[in-house]
């Protein structure tokens, strides 16, 4: 794209450089042992961690990186880029960890945050249940005050992270009868009594993400592991929704931009009734519609990108560039698979990857349908 990005600060630039070299050497080369598998290992964690790639926010006392979102938007750029799958370290620094930075008090901090910055401990949030999707209120999950301890009960589905994770950030009823007002987060490490995984699920796309369902039959946890205040834990995450959205937007703006080069790549390599795919008017009117698509998203997300590096992102801005960059993406992604032909249904392409593995952005982080209508309600 011939957009001049003045966004980033030459430190964002130089971590770029970092964090694309670790993709391609540490990353690329053993997607498919991911996708056999179904998860990423341990040791590509521990490096991660190693290169200072996780975290990328955190205070530097706890063994993170100090950086701001610009950090973590390059390190989102790059992951897209790559045409990585399955290796969440995004969720775990930018969504799951900042609950724990923000929430948490001192004794936490110094408890989680050093082995989540060294990859020791991967996180998982729990929120989605069978039957409630995007409606958090509606959470099932409780957690029973007894003495210094809460008892644990419920079921979760839908968890990214769920068999590798140490520690899992429950969303959870303290008070069932007070809605919104009743639900707390609390801090669940894996190796409890009453904590069980269930099964992989079996998904369309992202093979190599160890999405699972998580079981708890009366686990007890300290008070001490609940993060916040009782009953806050709604508008915590409200608080931090946004920031989940919008990294969901800024990797589809980057992941619109590569398809559409190596799309160009293809269609003018290509040949099919004596001359090139790209000769037919058809595909330079797509591929214009594309074009001028990719670079309304990379306007989008850059103003907004500067917004919330200024803390002013709003939780309207951020579902306006979600529903607006994941909508746009999965239209211009079936065009493109289009152009390739028979060939972009097979997997050993990157647009019929893209095509299973992209699907899903109009779904997590909040469905499209719930974008409209957090949007119309500032109408």
């Amino acid at each position: 794209m011939h957009i001049a990005r003045t966004v980033f600060r030459d430190d964002h630039e130089m971590f770029r450089t970092t964090v694309r070299r670790f993709f391609e050497r540490e990353c690329l080369p053993r997607q498919a042992e991911w996708d056999k598998a179904g998860q990423v290992d341990r040791e590509t964690w521990l490096k991660a961690g190693r290169e200072g790639l996780l975290g990328i926010t955190l205070p530097t006392e706890y063994g993170g990186g100090g950086g701001d979102f610009g950090h973590c938007a390059v390190f989102n750029e790059e992951f897209a880029r790559a045409g990585v799958s399955g290796a969440y370290f995004g969720m775990h620094s930018d969504v799951i960890a900042p609950y724990i930075n923000r929430c948490g008090n001192d004794e936490q901090k110094q408890k989680w945050l050093p082995g989540i910055c060294s990859g020791e401990i991967i996180l998982a949030i729990a929120m989605t249940e069978p039957g409630t999707g995007s409606d958090l209120k509606a959470v099932r999950t409780t957690a029973v005050r007894d003495g210094d301890e809460y008892v644990i009960n419920g079921s979760k589905t839908f968890i990214s992270n769920g068999l590798t994770a140490d520690l899992v950030i429950v969303v959870c009823k303290t008070d069932p009868s007070a809605g919104a007002k009743g639900i707390s987060l609390i801090a669940v490490e894996t190796n409890r009594p009453g904590f069980k995984r269930g099964r992989k699920l079996e998904k369309v796309g992202q093979h190599a993400q160890d999405t699972a369902e998580l079981f708890f039959d009366n686990v007890r946890v300290p008070v001490g592991n609940r993060l916040g205040e009782e009953g806050l834990g709604f508008t915590y995450l409200m608080g931090e929704l946004p920031q989940e959205r919008f990294s969901i937007a800024v990797s589809a703006a980057a992941k619109l931009e590569r398809l559409l080069k190596q799309t160009i790549e293809y269609v003018k390599d290509r040949k099919a009734f004596n001359q090139t795919v790209w000769d037919f008017q058809n595909t330079k009117f797509k591929l214009a519609d594309i074009k001028a698509q990719a670079t309304a998203m990379r306007v989008m997300v850059d103003y907004y990108l500067g917004e919330h590096m200024r803390r002013r992102l709003t939780l309207e801005e951020a579902a306006i560039a979600k529903l607006y960059t994941t909508e746009t993406l999965w239209k211009c992604i079936d065009d493109m698979v289009q152009l390739h032909g028979g060939y972009g249904y097979m997997l050993e392409y990157p647009i019929a990857r893209a095509f299973v593995d992209m699907r899903v952005n109009r779904i997590y982080g909040g469905t499209s349908e719930v974008m409209r209508e957090m949007i119309a309600r500032k109408l």
